[in-house]
């Protein structure tokens, strides 16, 4: 079984006033992400702006973050596209810097069938020799891994969980019964993950745990220690934060709410912009009201 932790932060990728990724800017992100709660990092996911960085700059985020890190925690490389020739080389690159582990996003923009997806993963993952997490996030993909896929890749050698953001419960369910014991099903929205733990899922690949890591982490330990009522609470507590960290494309609020917070990473790439007001104004509302847990001065 593989063990990358329960609370996976995807990290952002900061970039400096020129637009270019801030190599050690990243470093000190990553050890202070694992200082405020999290177990490891998803590195150039969406979060991340994946589909803005380059392969070079992929490569050289994931060894630095490594590099920085080392055993205290987890890196999983995003290393997936919408190409299964390109994620197998992308992938084979990544474990020569050192990673742990990747995550495959299901396919975009092509829409392959069901057996087209079963295809993709269980190619990337024989051909591969890296523990991978398949991430099914529709909103984004507009393809959905069905769970009767998800479960029939489970037992596929190298493919280790999912990172399900499908919101739809009712199979998020299903695979949760289907998969064997050590599969790892993780919530890929930060609302979802009380309820998908509850369900038996084993935790959250998480955005807003840039900011309430620490609030997260003890959310899930009360849940795992059966303190549901307080757990509960803790996640009441964190939806309108999550609402309002998404209400436009992730990563745009969570990197207007660094800068805000004094913690620089930079601006989005295009096409990725800046909030409009009315945006930026609710963001910065939400974050008087709520603790934040990242150490802003590193």
């Amino acid at each position: 079984m593989a063990t990358f932790g329960r609370l996976l932060t995807a990290m952002v990728t900061p970039f400096d006033e020129k637009g270019e990724v801030d190599y050690a800017r990243a470093r000190t992100l990553a050890h202070l992400l694992l200082q405020s709660g999290s177990d490891g990092l998803v590195v150039s996911g969406t979060t991340g702006e994946s589909p803005t960085l380059s392969v070079e700059e992929k490569l050289r985020l994931f060894r630095e973050v490594k590099d920085e890190i080392g055993g205290d925690g987890a890196v999983i490389a995003g290393t997936g596209t919408y190409s299964t020739r390109e994620s197998i080389e992308l992938t084979r690159e990544a474990k020569n810097v050192g990673i742990d582990g990747c995550l495959l996003v299901v396919p975009y923009y092509n829409r392959p069938t069901q057996e087209g997806l079963y295809r993709h993963f269980s190619t990337i993952a024989t051909t591969c020799d890296v523990p991978c997490i398949m991430y099914n996030v529709p909103s984004r993909t507009s393809c959905n891994l069905a769970a009767e896929t998800v479960i029939r890749l489970s037992k596929v050698d190298n493919i280790v969980g999912v990172k399900e953001a499908s919101a739809n419960f009712r199979q998020i369910s299903e695979i949760i019964q289907g998969v064997p014991e050590d599969f790892l099903v993780y919530s890929g929205n930060d609302g979802d993950t009380f309820p998908l733990m509850a369900m038996g899922g084993y935790g959250v690949v998480g955005v807003v745990t840039h900011l309430v890591g620490l609030q997260t982490k003890e959310m899930m330990e009360k849940l795992l220690a059966g303190k549901t009522d307080e757990a509960a609470a803790i996640h009441r507590h964190l939806l309108p934060f999550v609402d309002a960290m998404f209400l436009v494309a992730n990563p745009i609020p969570l990197k207007f709410a660094l800068n805000h917070l004094g913690f620089r990473v930079g601006p989005t790439r295009l096409p990725l912009c800046e909030p409009d007001e009315k945006t930026a104004a609710a963001i910065r509302a939400a974050l008087e009201r709520i603790k934040i847990d990242l150490p802003l001065s590193g």
